[in-house]
């Protein structure tokens, strides 16, 4: 389950649109129009022309709530099934929309429904819709065992990869106390290892005759179309696929509970986390949408009530976070505190209670709940951007049609808010939240006998699913329902999907050059679409800048700009930032830093001012410091806890070395010791020396023009001058690669995955060639069809995902590969990782002219929807300032890739050396290392490390005690 799923998302909406009605200052909307074929699809069409691509939404009203007893995690099992063919396309369903150049394609299941989405370019349109009508329609002959347990193993390694992680079973186990044993929510939508073994390819078939009708579907065709066109190819693609039946779902079962109760659950986690629920009402309801209100008020950012009580003022909580998660059929009002290291939880509970009875007595003030209102306001019009995607217009659009047959259901809920009062919320607090909540603790230790039991189960149940192979049920199957038909279709499915012949050209913002008078560039880039302007400005510096000061230096001093700037203490700040409508922050990477604003245009001008003070007038106060220092180190536990964050603060020391500029933990938050030991002094000293005008590049995207803006900035920023203290050089050393493989074990007992990053140093991003290496490992390791992940997740399934990336940077960057595989595997999995890498980069098994031509058509014909947002052309036009590159790159990288011979992308493999990697694996040593000491014996050297990267002394061996593996031990 994501917490963050298109339900809590589109909720939300329906909250920002009440913020924008009540303070009025755009009139923002989706408009749509709809139309149901005969056989039950309904379609909704919303018309966006402000890019060439199409955003393909299908939503199917079924999730885990529809699971009978002893099918637990079953509609998301079927749900990856769904990708893996149909009857008339035999292979992975991702191959033909990689080479149409798809953008956010993807599907997710919840309690709820069950969703598939991606963007395409318009003249792929035709070739998305009968892949998905393919899937709808022709499915069930595609069905086999070996399809099964092939994703059947990918989902229990998705299982096993979130409970391996801290915290990791937290929200089953909510699940399971908030609501009864009967109810639909009581379990989570992966399920469980006994549930997902037992299932048959029968039980498939059932599922999929029962809910994957078009009766039970709606589809969300946006952007780049009209209704008359979507009309024509959804009846040609769509029309003769039969009913299914018509399934009735469970009445709505709020489960408001009476009584408060409490349970304690041991986890290996670095801090306790408190973690509080109330059963609310559910989507839709108008309840719900004030409870939404009053989860930003209560704790939903730095000006919250909690947030200022726990974090600031008492300084008892490390982080605190509060939302409504609205489900179809009831809903859940959540609260969540990180209790700071030797805090006792009692005292944070206490004030916590505190602050929520002192809401369900007095309800907001009237100032909290305007500002409420416009951080809502100010996200919805940000939010409207995206046509598609997780969480887009479509995924509003649909959502309203599934859960309450009205596509346009936000406009209820902006009802709701616009005559929400004060004594409105507290109403509603004192009806949801006075009692009936149930507390979660989670505490650092190992894990309790019951969660080791659940993760050891899948243990005992290895060949349960060859003996229920052929089981089913006997229950008859629902009968379609008899008032549907279909109509004829003229589609030729035996010729495979239709792909275009021709692509939407490229659409690229026209960059404008100018200066500010103090001497600072200025890049613009216009977007007219929504009243949104975006800022950054870039310095030079970054992580690398760490160098000669105290790890974490960088990091550190550009996230505390923020925390007080001007005029404005740290929580005066928040509150000034957030009645703005604004969102200002700022931080590093590790070439640089930058600091940005996104602000709502017609409050543009107070916004750039409260910007220029983070920028120019950091307060940098003591208190502020020590209170965002002591966080900062518990965040670091955070990263040592969370295996694939210990593997990647880990691995860049190892592979740059001691004394490199980017020999450090690429989070760029340092280590304990060293941020404990920051001053105020450290923090001016890095400000003056890199955030001043002769080191920045400002850069503007959005709704204004340079006539309008230039005023502004000058306004603000034109008496900013340099000090006269020169700017610190940053040298960057070369790196000499290791003259044999090395392999860094780091103990993680009781794991059920070993994580393994493999990694090494290749060409700078402002190397000629550095583009051909791009498109090299994008073959070996950078998108779902490239071969590591085939291997080991489609092939093996072995791990849920395995995958490779090469970072930016101005030295040599980094290229690392990473799998989390199931713990039994992981000498396998090894093996396999260097096979494949191995094979590829000498050229025993190059990459294929199949290979390249897809790389190729995924890079080129994705550009039209790459840059839908104006976020992503700020982050572009950002690369173009970091690596000098010409203001057309973005055009002239589509020319070179169009025209890249084979043979370059084929010779720029062989920049990775076999022999030179530098491997981490995170795991349980008691069940790995021996296996792997004696798997890479005469191939790599074998060391154990700790989680700071010291090597690890082995014991000293008793004489009189047997050898490992003698009693029975491994």
């Amino acid at each position: 389950m994501n917490l963050c799923s298109p339900r809590v998302l589109a909720a939300g909406l329906v909250l920002l649109l009440a913020g924008l009605a009540r303070a009025n200052p755009v009139q923002v909307d989706i408009p749509y129009k709809e139309f149901t074929l005969p056989n039950g699809l309904r379609v909704i069409v919303h018309e966006d022309r402000k890019a060439p691509i199409v955003a393909v939404n299908v939503w199917y009203h079924v999730g885990a709530k529809n699971e009978p007893a002893g099918k637990t995690g079953f509609a998301h099992l079927f749900e990856h099934l769904m990708f893996q063919g149909s009857e008339n396309w035999d292979g992975e369903y991702f191959a033909p929309f990689e080479l149409v150049g798809a953008t956010d394609m993807n599907g997710t299941t919840n309690a709820d429904r069950t969703n598939y989405f991606q963007n395409v370019p318009t003249t792929a349109l035709d070739m998305a819709l009968w892949m998905e009508s393919d899937r709808m329609g022709h499915f069930l002959g595609a069905i086999d065992q070996d399809l099964l347990d092939e994703q059947r193993g990918v989902v229990q390694n998705e299982k096993r990869q979130g409970e391996n992680r801290p915290y990791g079973l937290m929200w089953q186990r909510l699940f399971e106390h908030s609501y009864p044993a009967t109810h639909p929510y009581h379990h989570t939508t992966i399920g469980s290892m006994e549930d997902l073994e037992a299932a048959s390819t029968e039980d498939v078939k059932r599922w999929f005759r029962t809910w994957y009708g078009p009766n039970n579907a709606v589809l969300v065709l946006a952007g780049d179309i009209d209704v008359e066109t979507a009309r024509a190819k959804v009846t040609r693609y769509f029309g003769h696929i039969p009913a299914g039946p018509t399934m009735a779902q469970p009445e709505t079962m709020i489960a408001k509970r009476s009584e408060s109760t409490r349970a304690t659950m041991e986890d290996r986690v670095p801090q306790v986390r408190i973690v509080r629920a109330w059963n609310v009402p559910q989507f839709g309801h108008e309840d719900t949408e004030r409870l939404q209100l009053l989860a930003q008020v209560l704790g939903g950012s730095k000006a919250s009530r909690l947030d200022k009580r726990l974090v600031h003022q008492d300084k008892v909580a490390d982080r605190v976070a509060t939302f409504v998660f609205g489900q179809e059929i009831g809903g859940m009002f959540i609260v969540f505190a990180d209790v700071k290291e030797g805090v006792d939880p009692t005292t944070v509970e206490k004030l916590f209670d505190e602050e929520v009875q002192r809401l369900i007595a007095d309800g907001p003030t009237q100032k909290e709940l305007d500002q409420a209102r416009t951080v809502l306001e100010a996200g919805f019009v940000r939010g409207v951007e995206r046509i598609g995607g997780f969480g887009g217009k479509a995924d509003v659009l649909a959502e309203c049609a599934v859960y309450l047959d009205d596509p346009g259901c936000y406009r209820d809920g902006l009802k709701a808010i616009t005559e929400a009062g004060v004594a409105d919320l507290r109403a509603v607090a004192q009806r949801w939240l006075a009692s009936g909540g149930h507390t979660l603790l989670v505490v650092p230790g190992e894990k309790s006998a019951a969660e080791i039991a659940h993760e050891e189960s899948a243990k005992k149940i290895e060949s349960a699913a060859s003996a229920s192979a052929d089981e089913g049920t006997d229950e008859p199957l629902p009968a379609a329902d008899p008032k549907f038909r279909t109509v004829k279709s003229g589609v030729d499915r035996s010729q495979g999907p239709p792909m275009p012949e021709q692509y939407p050209e490229l659409r690229f913002p026209e960059l404008q050059r100018g200066r500010l008078s103090n001497g600072v560039p200025l890049v613009l880039a216009e977007r007219h679409e929504i009243p949104v302007v975006q800022m950054s400005l870039e310095f030079g510096g970054g992580y690398a800048a760490d160098t000669g000061r105290r790890l974490g230096t960088a990091s550190f001093t550009m996230n505390m700009l923020d925390e007080g700037a001007g005029e404005y203490g740290a929580l005066e700040f928040a509150d000034r930032m957030e009645s703005l409508g604004a969102q200002i922050g700022a931080g590093a990477s590790l070439d640089g830093g930058n600091a940005s604003v996104s602000a709502l245009k017609e409050r543009l001008d107070a916004s750039v001012a409260l910007f220029a003070d983070v920028v120019r007038r950091p307060r940098f106060e003591d208190k502020e410091i020590e209170r965002v220092r002591q966080s900062w180190i518990a965040g670091i536990k955070q990263e040592k806890a969370q295996p694939q964050g210990l593997a990647f603060r880990l691995l860049p020391p190892l592979m740059y070395g001691d004394g490199h500029a980017y020999a450090i933990p690429f989070s760029g938050t340092g280590t304990e010791a060293s941020i404990a030991a920051l001053t105020r002094e450290d923090l001016v000293g890095f400000h003056r020396d890199y955030v001043r005008p002769d080191n920045a590049t400002l850069i503007v995207v959005g709704d204004t023009t340079m006539g309008e803006i230039v005023p502004v900035l000058e306004k603000h920023f034109a008496d900013w001058k340099a000090p006269d203290s020169p700017q610190p050089e940053i040298q960057v050393g070369k790196v000499e690669l290791p003259g044999e493989q090395r392999v860094f074990l780091v103990d993680q007992p009781g794991a059920i995955q070993a994580n393994i990053l493999v990694g090494q140093v290749v060409p700078s991003s402002m190397d000629p060639k550095a583009l051909e290496f791009e498109l090299a490992n994008s073959v070996l390791g950078g998108e779902f069809s490239s071969r590591l992940n085939m291997n080991l997740r489609e092939n093996k399934h072995w791990a849920y995902g395995a995958y490779s990336f090469v970072s930016g940077a101005k030295g040599q960057r980094p290229w690392i590969g990473f799998a989390p595989v199931q713990i039994d595997k992981t000498v396998e999995s090894l093996a396999e990782l260097q096979r494949e890498i191995g094979e590829y980069a000498s050229g025993k098994v190059p990459a294929s002219d199949a290979e390249i031509d897809k790389i190729q058509a995924t890079e080129v014909r994705g550009l039209p929807g790459q840059y839908e947002t104006a976020g992503a052309v700020l982050g572009a036009i950002g690369g173009i300032i970091r690596y000098q590159r010409p203001d057309d790159y973005v055009v002239q990288r589509q020319r070179r890739i169009e025209a890249m011979d084979d043979a370059a992308v084929r010779a720029a493999a062989r920049v990775l050396q076999p022999k030179a990697l530098t491997w981490v694996v995170v795991g349980d040593l008691s069940k790995i290392e021996q296996p792997v000491r004696e798997a890479m014996a005469g191939k790599a050297t074998v060391k154990v490390i700790d989680a700071s990267g010291a090597e690890v002394t082995p014991a000293p061996v008793d004489a009189a005690a047997p050898e490992r593996g003698e009693g029975g031990s491994d």
